[in-house]
């Protein structure tokens, strides 16, 4: 069965990301022949990026590293929830993305963001991070504004937001299955190439 994280994306005390991905969560659940797992980044508590060899090494030396690509490792997609920071995701995620490397490679990626402008600057800057690490990203997004889909700082989502959560589901359940094909190939070509 198809497996996907929905990743909280942001640490910060009085979050907004925690009840945007507990909403999408609600609507990935209902979803037959794929099981969705909310991953929040708080729990982890990553310090900042402490490995001395470069991820793309794989070569972990600290627990908490080990730890986290075990779990990324798990997943066969994943589903970002970010807010927009400074026309960027937050530092956090992208901390916790660059502490491993090729435990994201070959599998897809959607996003949910929310911000002034509905999160998409912090969507574009993730695809280009992610594109480097062979992650392959879908269009469908969910882009929430914090003037039309809060309330009092409470989400409120449209009905327009909630029926988007559909194609965004759909892609994302295809590109992760279709990637199996790849990541299947990918690790059986240290294998060939040694028997060479």
């Amino acid at each position: 069965m198809t497996k996907i994280a929905i990743i909280i994306g942001s640490t910060r005390p009085g979050r907004n990301g925690e009840a945007v991905a507990r909403w999408v969560y609600e609507h990935a659940a209902k979803r037959a022949g794929v099981e969705y797992e909310l991953v929040d980044l708080a729990d982890w508590n990553l310090p900042h990026l402490d490995e001395a060899m470069p991820a793309a090494m794989g070569q972990y030396a600290n627990d908490h590293t080990k730890a986290w690509a075990a779990k990324i490792a798990e997943f066969d997609g994943y589903l970002f929830v970010t807010p927009e920071y400074n026309h960027s995701t937050s530092g956090a995620l992208k901390n916790a993305i660059d502490f491993v490397g090729a435990e994201w490679a070959n599998k897809a990626a959607g996003f949910v963001s929310y911000g002034v402008f509905g999160g998409a600057r912090a969507v574009e800057h993730l695809r280009l991070v992610l594109s480097q690490l062979q992650v392959a990203t879908v269009s469908a997004f969910v882009g929430l504004s914090l003037a039309h889909d809060f309330e009092n700082w409470s989400l409120k989502p449209t009905a327009q937001q909630e029926a988007a959560l559909t194609p965004l589901f759909a892609q994302l359940e295809s590109w992760s299955a279709a990637l199996e094909s790849v990541r299947t190939a990918a690790a059986a070509a240290p294998a060939e190439d040694a028997a060479a």
